[in-house]
């Protein structure tokens, strides 16, 4: 109710005008009637003066040329009314932005605005989350959303990073794990080192990207200028043409009146924060709105590789059997015993097949790794090594017993679920799809001939190679979206029409020079949003075309003396409040399917 008080101010006022004119009160009621309308008008004015001074073409001339005639030629009270109509669609406007950022405001009050700080004498106080420093210990309790970035110093917990991933999983975390801001703790309460203040934190960088595009101005409003100027030509066709044939001063400001552009203001705005809205609630954020136009028109789609198509994570899948004395449970015990203490991913792969495969494994003694060259560790009296193989194996891993082969473990790298289905649909409905990779071509081929689909590939390629191919498309009149994932991929990220990335750490190169980052490595993501900004602009468009049908057939009506003034009012107040619930359509996320 609170944001039609000016409206309703206005409407009030006058009623007391009309009143005060009936008990005589002339001067009083004269008075009353032009600040209504300076203080109803007041935002237009300013509006035009600062697009005046930056040399930019305002909307609302008409509005002006309409109010001044109807001072002119003594209709005040119509004069009111439009300021009325003018109050009324600010205020429509500010509640469709505030609807359409509904779920994007929710991102910051999950994070509390005070948190428990352990001092050094063990000593817990309540602190505002701005003043917590870099090593400082936070305790997070059972269910709380994790503030602050940190590194785990509890023995274990449970996180929902569903948040942030998309992934409706709970991870299993331990001593000395990264624990990410924007989750949620599932375990008892634990004690975090904070490693990262709350402006550096990973939650803190999704909502001041989310908050760059919500104070963005809206880039259709340059294309509904472009409209409005053929409006105000018919407009003033319309009024020039009513006053040769009649010479009715009413008429030509009934024509004003319902011409007044309100529709044309506020379609795009509201269509466009809709949009980013539905994204947001597919966890697809949006740093800038002009991102949403630019790629409901893009045509051709570049990938990066590894991280993106695939899931950048290697896994086992080939076992070979050197030494038939060990089983293949055996081998993956015994690996899996020593690679437990390595981070390196394919030591993980192993791990994870052994776990998925019920092998019970002991640890290593004596491990020792060495970056670069291998690892080795003792079981049951004997010493085992974990080495690249000297022949090109592609990803591949040697199991020795002193200098004996026993076993090769095989990797790949995995193709997302959805990648083949998207890629299908996207080539289905005419967006070209390329591959520009770092990895080698014969990776690479082997990668596109799983997908079962025709891809242009460009592979070895350096971050100026991707950066070089983006230009090239560019020049021969493509309007192109890059997705990656990677530091490497932020060159081109930044110079493609839309840059795209996958990441769950926001402060990378990468996720910086994008237009849009994903949360979560779901890769129909990047269908689900060219899909959502091709229905939002389709909105915002039919928004526009609808209001400007329905005021040039309602002017022709005025110009033919059908419409009196106030009732013009009246009726373009009503195509306004039709305008915004069309425009509010862009941000429901239901029914945004895949195309």
């Amino acid at each position: 109710m609170k944001n039609f008080l000016k409206p309703l101010a206005i409407l009030v006022g006058i009623f007391v005008y009309l009143a005060l004119q009936q008990f005589g009160y002339n001067t009083v009621s004269l008075v009353l009637i032009y600040a209504l309308i300076a203080f109803g008008s007041y935002g237009l004015f300013v509006e035009i003066f600062e697009s005046l001074m930056k040399k930019q073409f305002a909307l609302d001339y008409i509005a002006v040329a309409a109010i001044a005639i109807s001072i002119y030629s003594g209709h005040i009270v119509v004069g009111a009314v439009i300021a009325l109509m003018l109050a009324t669609g600010q205020e429509l406007e500010k509640y469709g932005s505030q609807k359409a950022k509904e779920s994007l405001t929710a991102l910051v009050d999950r994070i509390p605005s005070q948190v428990v700080v352990i001092g050094e004498d063990g000593e817990s106080k309540k602190i505002e989350i701005s003043e917590v420093k870099k090593g400082q210990i936070i305790l997070v309790r059972k269910g709380e959303v994790i503030p602050l970035d940190g590194i785990l110093r509890s023995e274990s917990s449970i996180a929902d990073e569903s948040s942030l991933t998309g992934e409706p999983y709970f991870f299993e975390k331990f001593a000395g794990d990264i624990m990410r801001s924007g989750t949620i703790n599932l375990g008892e309460p634990v004690k975090i080192e904070v490693t990262k203040e709350e402006a550096d934190s990973t939650y803190r960088k999704i909502i001041q990207m989310v908050q760059a595009a919500q104070e963005e101005k809206a880039p259709l409003i340059r294309l509904a200028d472009k409209y409005s100027t053929i409006f105000t030509l018919i407009t003033l066709t319309i009024c020039v043409l009513t006053y040769i044939f009649t010479g009715s001063i009413d008429r030509i400001l009934a024509v004003l009146v319902v011409a007044t552009p309100c529709p044309l203001i506020l379609a795009t705005p509201i269509a466009l924060m809709g949009g980013m809205n539905a994204c947001a609630k597919q966890r697809i954020i949006v740093k800038k709105l002009s991102s949403l136009e630019v790629l409901s028109r893009v045509n051709t789609v570049i990938f990066d590789k590894t991280g993106t198509i695939t899931m950048g994570k290697p896994a086992v899948t080939q076992i070979k059997i050197e030494d038939s004395n060990y089983s293949e449970k055996q081998i993956l015990a015994i690996s899996a015993g020593i690679e437990h203490n390595s981070l390196h991913p394919l030591a993980k792969a192993i791990v994870e097949m052994a776990h998925a495969e019920n092998v019970k494994f002991k640890h290593a003694a004596d491990v020792k790794e060495i970056i670069g060259h291998g690892i080795k560790g003792s079981l049951e009296g004997k010493t085992y090594h974990l080495v690249r193989p000297k022949e090109d194996h592609g990803m591949a891993i040697e199991l020795l017993l002193d200098e004996k082969k026993i076993a090769m473990f095989h990797f790949e790298d995995q193709i997302k679920s959805d990648t083949i289905s998207t890629l299908t649909q996207m080539q289905k409905f005419g967006l070209e799809t390329l591959m520009f990779t770092g990895d080698k071509k014969m990776a690479a081929e082997k990668t596109v001939e799983k997908l079962g689909i025709k891809m242009e590939i460009k592979a070895e390629c350096t971050p100026a190679d991707k950066q070089k191919g983006i230009e090239e498309l560019k020049k021969a009149g493509k309007i192109t979206a890059m997705v990656g994932d990677g530091i490497n991929d932020a060159p081109a990220l930044a110079l493609a029409d839309i840059g795209m990335v996958f990441s769950n750490e926001e402060q990378t190169a990468s996720s910086e020079a994008a237009d849009i980052v994903f949360l979560g490595g779901d890769f129909n993501h990047v269908l689900r949003s060219i899909h959502i900004a091709q229905r939002t602009i389709k909105i915002a468009m039919q928004s526009i075309g609808w209001g400007i049908g329905l005021s040039i057939g309602c002017m022709i009506f005025a110009a033919f003396g059908f419409i009196v003034p106030m009732v013009g009012a009246i009726i373009q107040e009503l195509i306004d409040v039709v305008v915004i619930i069309n425009s509010l359509r862009a941000s429901k996320s239901e029914g945004v399917k895949l195309l």
